[in-house]
């Protein structure tokens, strides 16, 4: 895969719904996805996020919510019911399999499905946000890859800027490739992580990756994401 380059492809020209997925859990993806949808919006598209299942929820009198789910819907524009957002809600903080045990729900693609078309319905461009890394089941029998290719959508890479980030950026992209889904960019993510020869580090991706970096969003704790909008490559 190193040196055989897949044409540019900017945001403009991806498909309706496009899936943010990362190296691993805890790399930014809701951070990434935020800035995504207010740089979309920024540009007069309606944008909406959708985070088809999300373990670690909190118990409220509307239901189980929670912050990423909830960090989405309000970045959105037209903004739909939280259900249409999250179908699948589970209160422990865990793998989506296991949390799904625990709560006796038995996650499936239909609802997602459902709810996935209800939001494009009502916008130019959906952004998913996937759980974990790529190969993190979205529950048993079911991969993330499965749903993005019921969906045809297209897949950023999130990529944490920290030591290990060639090796699991890499091992991601030939994965996606694998599961015959299509990676059409990756982001570089800042972490509080301190990373020496970052510049360097940034480089080497951008050499060792198939696709376009489509920006580079600094560490940037407590700041609102839609701030960090203009870091990302996003044509009118």
């Amino acid at each position: 895969m190193p040196g055989r380059k897949i044409p540019p492809v900017t945001i403009a020209a991806m498909a309706q719904g496009i899936f943010i997925t990362g190296t691993d859990t805890g790399v930014g993806k809701t951070q990434v996805s935020v800035a995504l949808l207010h740089a979309l919006r920024a540009r007069g598209a309606r944008a909406i996020g959708m985070k088809p299942v999300a373990s670690g929820c909190a118990s409220t009198p509307a239901g189980w919510r929670n912050d990423d789910a909830l960090a989405l819907q309000a970045a959105s524009a037209p903004r739909p019911d939280y259900e249409l957002i999250n179908p699948f809600a589970l209160p422990d903080a865990t793998a989506p399999t296991i949390a799904a045990a625990h709560a006796g729900v038995t996650v499936s693609l239909a609802p997602i499905l459902a709810a996935y078309r209800g939001l494009a319905a009502e916008a130019d461009r959906v952004v998913v946000e996937g759980v974990g890394g790529w190969l993190a089941p979205l529950a048993e029998g079911i991969e993330q890859a499965d749903l993005v290719r019921a969906l045809k959508l297209d897949v950023v890479l999130v990529v944490a800027m920290r030591l290990g980030c060639l090796n699991h950026a890499r091992l991601t992209a030939r994965a996606i490739a694998g599961d015959r889904c299509r990676l059409v960019g990756w982001v570089a993510n800042g972490t509080a992580e301190r990373l020496d020869f970052a510049d360097e580090y940034f480089a080497s991706l951008q050499r060792a990756l198939p696709v376009p970096c489509l920006g580079r969003v600094p560490f940037a704790s407590g700041v609102d994401a839609a701030a960090l909008a203009e870091h990302l490559e996003v044509p009118a």
